[in-house]
């Protein structure tokens, strides 16, 4: 073979055309842009392996680049033509948050974090989340002996707020009527408290605050655990969909994204905004949005994350346009 020959685009040492070589990639990428498109197709009967796709459905785009990488590098027309077809699937579902937000007018800032039942450092982190100046600061994991820490430092900036178990609102606008929402699943023992609801009585009217901290859920060699979080999704979606109040957010921990079927029923109550991914887990390495911002009646313009603090999880801030209810 002469040096160069390897770049040109004709027949290969065995005789194959660009259009004969590359097969396997060709059909490769034909799966992914199946698995794009129909993900709600992929059962959850086995090892509920639909909801494992669907967690971290936007990294299949990673796929797309590998198998161009290699169709290049085989020279194969074929598997490049069919890689048209992933690519263009991929940019329909996620090209849009790759494009600057249009986050035009809003209302309110809110805060959604995850502090870690194991920070060592509350007060560093409350101070962290006062700089983004937020109106409403959700925190979930708060531990008995952080809770007075977060409470000293955000009281200040945030004089009004409620907590229930491990799941806490602070804002600057009075509360009324907090209480505990019941989201435990059968099953979690006596004890467990992760929801909370109140109403927040804003200058754009009253609007009912919600806060929840889904189950966790596990990766193991048998498949993908969400049982109880899809349970506690059920209850969370049916405390939202009976709400009185028309405006509603929803701040907390789902542990999954909005593309995992398992929490369709909080998604189909409520939206999120386009315009940046915003992974906030793992803070050392964000792979995924499992922290949400999210509104019913009202408009999530943009959605950002801030600096790592103490925890495992980043910080999730959401601009909110209110509809005026006087």
């Amino acid at each position: 073979m002469r040096p160069g020959d390897r770049w040109r685009w004709g027949t290969d040492a065995r005789g194959r055309s660009p259009w004969a070589r590359g097969r396997v990639l060709a059909a490769l990428a034909v799966l992914t842009a199946g698995l794009l498109a129909f993900h709600a197709a992929v059962p959850n009967t086995v090892a509920r392996l639909g909801s494992l796709l669907e967690a971290f459905l936007p990294w299949l785009g990673l796929a797309v680049v590998v198998l161009l990488g290699l169709a290049l590098l085989r020279r194969s027309v074929t598997a490049l033509v069919a890689l048209v077809l992933p690519a263009a699937i991929w940019a329909h579902h996620f090209g849009g948050l790759l494009l600057p937000a249009d986050t035009g007018a809003h209302d309110i800032t809110a805060l959604q974090h995850n502090v870690s039942d194991e920070n060592t450092d509350p007060a560093g982190t409350a101070r962290a989340l006062i700089t983004a100046a937020p109106d409403l600061i959700a925190l979930e994991e708060l531990t008995p002996s952080a809770l007075p820490v977060y409470e000293k430092t955000l009281a200040a900036e945030y004089p009004y707020h409620a907590v229930e178990g491990s799941v806490g609102l602070w804002s600057r606008y009075p509360l009324a009527d907090a209480r505990a929402m019941d989201i435990k699943p059968e099953g979690i023992g006596e004890g467990w408290s992760r929801g909370l609801r109140s109403s927040v009585r804003t200058p754009w009217g009253e609007i009912a605050v919600y806060v929840a901290h889904l189950p966790s859920v596990r990766v193991r060699w048998n498949g993908f655990r969400s049982g109880w979080r899809d349970d506690s999704a059920e209850l969370l979606g049916a405390a939202i969909a009976a709400e009185k109040l028309d405006q509603v957010i929803l701040l907390g921990d789902l542990n999954s994204t909005v593309d995992d079927r398992g929490l369709a029923p909080v998604t189909s109550q409520v939206r999120s905004a386009g315009g940046g991914f915003a992974f906030s887990w793992p803070a050392a390495f964000p792979l995924s949005r499992i922290d949400h911002i999210m509104a019913r009646s009202a408009t999530v313009t943009d959605v950002w994350t801030l600096p790592a603090t103490g925890s495992d999880h980043l910080p999730v801030a959401a601009g909110i346009k209110l509809v005026d209810g006087d």
